[in-house]
């Protein structure tokens, strides 16, 4: 009885474990409603050597519907993981969510062709070697100031940009089916979505502009640099997103301007050369730090152009002391014509 007992509870164990490791790639959200089309957008550069892009995705908020989780890169869980996204399969009933997963090699994704070297089966936009990643630069975008390790090898590319933008396999959608290599995939040791980008995933649910009823299938923001970076719309440019008052603001635009009033405080804080100080005393408006304000920072395409405070339109011109020789008044002029008279 007791042998039978322990048998039972061996196989129950096994049984869970089984069940556990299928719900990491199988078992997610279903709902009756079919996801929207993919976006196209552009990739925003790799800002962190060794981060590995996650293509966007629309996930289910069931108070709000769709919205979109932008394509972000990530730090990876541990050296040699790739990263298979998730993707939703329609089975002619309803759609359900298989959760992506970290692993050694690219699982099954639905044949969904999400772009910039996922183009519906592998993955195609580098590689490990070693504990080193390298990028593949006919296919993703880098910062060759901080990456390296690139290569180029266009025989891959299918476009830097999603053609199909189905966004769900089955019925009505994407029919690939899991190949033998991707099966293999799928029974290997997984790791489940980092913090950082669970935490990725909750803030754009908490973002009124990122849900489909709002934007109608075209988020503000599309991609982002990193998980709590800058925010990217479609075109590349800076995102335009909503605060919690339902205000818009210009997220980047503020942490440029931030950034650039941390250099002029560094500067100003530098020890200066009795030159220096008393050209300060002369135009205050540009060395004072608490006028750093006044900058109004645009920034398009990764680039800031920045209009100074005493060129503003509106503001008013200060006028320089006069640098000559001073003039006698007219007034006197008189005077003098008299004593010689005299």
């Amino acid at each position: 009885m007791k042998k039978t007992t322990k048998m039972l509870m061996v196989l129950l164990i096994v049984s869970l474990a089984a069940i556990k490791t299928y719900a990491q790639v199988s078992i997610g959200i279903s709902v009756r409603l079919a996801p929207p089309a993919l976006p196209t957008y552009t990739q925003p550069p790799c800002p962190v050597d060794g981060y590995l892009w996650t293509p966007g995705y629309w996930a289910y908020n069931e108070d709000g519907g769709y919205y979109w989780v932008p394509g972000v890169w990530v730090a990876p869980p541990r050296p040699g993981f790739l990263w298979t996204p998730g993707y939703w399969g329609y089975d002619g009933s309803i759609y359900v969510y298989h959760e992506g997963y970290w692993g050694r090699h690219i699982g099954f994704y639905g044949g969904v062709n999400y772009g910039y070297g996922y183009i519906g089966s592998g993955f195609v936009g580098g590689r490990w070697s070693g504990n080193t990643f390298h990028y593949n630069t006919a296919v993703v975008n880098v910062n060759n100031t901080v990456v390296h390790n690139t290569y180029v090898n266009k025989t891959v590319i299918n476009n830097v940009t999603v053609n199909n933008h189905t966004s769900f396999n089955g019925p009505g959608g994407v029919t690939a089916k899991p190949r033998p290599e991707e099966q293999a995939a799928e029974h290997e040791q997984h790791v489940q979505p980092t913090h950082e980008q669970l935490n990725h995933r909750q803030v754009a649910g908490k973002d009124r502009s990122q849900f489909a009823t709002v934007n109608n299938g075209h988020p503000a923001t599309a991609a982002m640099n990193k998980v709590n970076g800058k925010r990217f719309s479609p075109e590349g440019h800076t995102a335009r997103v909503q605060d919690e008052n339902g205000a818009a603001n210009h997220r980047a635009a503020a942490d440029a301007n931030n950034d650039r009033t941390a250099a002029r405080q560094e500067q100003a804080d530098k020890p200066t050369s009795p030159r220096t100080a008393n050209d300060a005393a002369e135009k205050p408006h540009r060395s004072n730090p608490e006028n750093a304000g006044g900058d109004r920072p645009h920034a398009e395409n990764g680039r800031q152009q920045v209009q100074s405070h005493h060129n503003a339109p509106g503001a008013p011109r200060q006028r320089q002391p006069h640098a000559g020789p001073t003039r006698p008044h007219e007034n006197a002029r008189p005077q003098e014509h008299e004593k010689r008279r005299e």
